[in-house]
């Protein structure tokens, strides 16, 4: 079979949950199967190489469009036109030729017109957007509707989600038949499984990163849906601090942060440390005494899973896929919008002197090999 993957969302050095499903999820795939060709498509300007994983297996073709990202979206919205006619034409430069597409894969929603003959597989992580239209700027919210997340959702051939509740919502909001969507639950990422296995450079760590000595993380991406502004109220209401126990915010800028940057730094014992490079995460973690992540909504949350492999206690929110995600691990939900049931508790976490021991059961039920084995059964 001739399958191609849309992987536009590699194309940024700065991974983030979406481009850590894509890339982990392919690799797995191209381990396990050396008979169906793969096209990788990707469009960019300028070259982005350098972001791109290496695959040089024979059956994986890398296939690069140089149009402006406006342009192509702006024809592809327009319909004037197809992405599968587009990525032909360019194998015919590439001096290759592919008469037939059985699938076209795309691992994140994005702008597309494809032939109506095609059969389209279609991952949707969540629809943050649907619930929490506040917490996404409005340069989102336009992106959002121009792409038309539910109308791409009912033209797929197969819907996949990373999560039972993410099928749930699909369900209740757009109405998708339940047998045309798969769960497919992600892993965790092998290289943060190698760098777990590293000893600790803890000092090497804190001075690159300018770390407390004693302190609560959390890990993600700098916006309001990650309600950082009611961690870090609740953190200040607590007498932690008074303990010389910091909270340290790590994670990427992502869009409304100018509050939460503000706030963290009008408050004492609150550091932010910025983007934290892949072989660091699994150290930190370690390091950490408490991992807190009291998102408002997710379709997965790899954080908190990543959390609870490097064996750390966890406090998350009781909301949409997390109390799915961390069935079966001694965690602490609370309700996110509760202020002082999150502060109360991060300060018995520290007054009972909580730990946490490593599972092995975290890597059985979240393996990617697993999801790339189901996967190519679907195909």
């Amino acid at each position: 079979m001739n399958i191609v993957i849309d992987i536009r969302s590699l194309t940024d050095k700065k991974r983030t949950g979406v481009g850590e499903y894509t890339y982990e999820f392919l690799d797995s795939i191209f381990a396990l199967d050396k008979s169906n060709n793969y096209f990788l498509f990707y469009n960019s300007f300028q070259d982005v190489g350098d972001c791109l994983s290496n695959w040089s297996q024979e059956n994986v073709c890398f296939v690069r469009t140089r149009l402006p990202n406006k342009i192509l979206n702006l024809l592809l919205w327009w319909k004037f036109l197809k992405l599968d006619n587009l990525l032909k034409r360019q194998l015919k430069k590439q001096n290759l030729s592919l008469n037939k597409i059985d699938y076209w894969f795309s691992p994140n929603i994005n702008f597309i017109n494809l032939s109506k003959d095609l059969k389209h597989i279609l991952t949707i992580h969540d629809l943050s957007f649907e619930f929490l239209p506040k917490c996404f700027s409005r340069k989102m919210l336009l992106w959002h509707k121009l792409i038309k997340p539910q109308t791409q959702s009912h033209y797929a051939h197969l819907v996949l989600v990373p999560s039972q509740n993410t099928k749930d919502d699909l369900v209740d909001i757009y109405h998708l038949n339940p047998n045309s969507i798969k769960v497919l639950y992600p892993g965790i990422s092998k290289t943060f499984l190698n760098f777990l296995k590293n000893n600790i450079d803890a000092e090497f760590l804190q001075k690159k990163y300018n770390l407390p000595k004693k302190f609560i993380l959390f890990l993600g991406t700098l916006e309001p849906r990650k309600n950082i502004l009611g961690l870090v109220e609740a953190y200040r209401k607590s007498n932690l601090i008074k303990k010389h126990i910091h909270l340290v915010i790590a994670g990427s800028r992502g869009w409304k942060y100018d509050k939460i940057i503000s706030t963290i730094d009008k408050t004492r014992g609150v550091n932010y440390i910025g983007y934290v490079d892949a072989e660091d995460k699994p150290a930190l973690y370690k390091m950490s005494d408490l991992f807190v992540y009291p998102s408002l909504y997710e379709g997965f949350g790899f954080p908190v899973l990543e959390a609870i492999s490097s064996g750390i206690s966890v406090i998350t929110s009781n909301r949409s896929s997390l109390p799915e995600i961390v069935s079966g691990h001694k965690v602490t939900l609370v309700n996110p919008h509760n202020t002082m049931e999150l502060k109360n508790a991060m300060s018995n976490h520290f007054r009972k002197k909580e730990k946490t021991n490593f599972s092995h059961e975290v890597f059985v039920n979240f393996d990617w090999s697993n999801s790339a084995k189901e996967f190519l059964a679907m195909l």
